[in-house]
């Protein structure tokens, strides 16, 4: 039971973690650990094909390996982060909720623009030059 709600969890954050690549308001590299993490405990043969994968192997490698991000996924994470906080301080009535999501955002920005950012090469890429 245990295992397959890790392997359910664990495809639906790499759908998630895909749709990101798309769709400007979900975070694909969070929701790709958060698969990692469930693949590693609920099956290593899924574990090693996403990491292996080559499209989102070397995000997850990148995280891994250095605990950094490359600058294109910090740039969309920010434009992320900063239009969903800013439509929901804008669509919520109570003014204290507001000023709470607004000390969330900051905190939550300046914290993650602490990342370090560490750019693939070509090789961890899987490219040729």
């Amino acid at each position: 039971m245990w295992r397959t709600l890790l392997l359910v969890s664990g495809w639906c954050f790499v759908i998630l973690g895909v749709l990101g690549i798309f769709l400007p308001l979900l975070p694909t590299t969070v929701f790709l650990l958060l698969a990692s993490a469930c693949f590693m405990r609920g099956s290593p043969r899924i574990h090693v094909w996403l990491h292996n994968h080559p499209k989102l192997g070397p995000v997850l490698d990148n995280w891994h390996q250095h605990h950094a991000i490359s600058r294109a996924v910090k740039r969309r994470a920010n434009l992320t982060i900063t239009l969903s906080f800013a439509f929901s301080i804008f669509i919520v009535p109570v003014a204290w909720v507001k000023v709470l999501l607004f000390v969330i955002a900051i905190v939550l920005l300046v914290w993650f623009n602490r990342l370090p950012v560490r750019e693939m090469t070509c090789s961890e890429r899987g490219e040729s030059r």
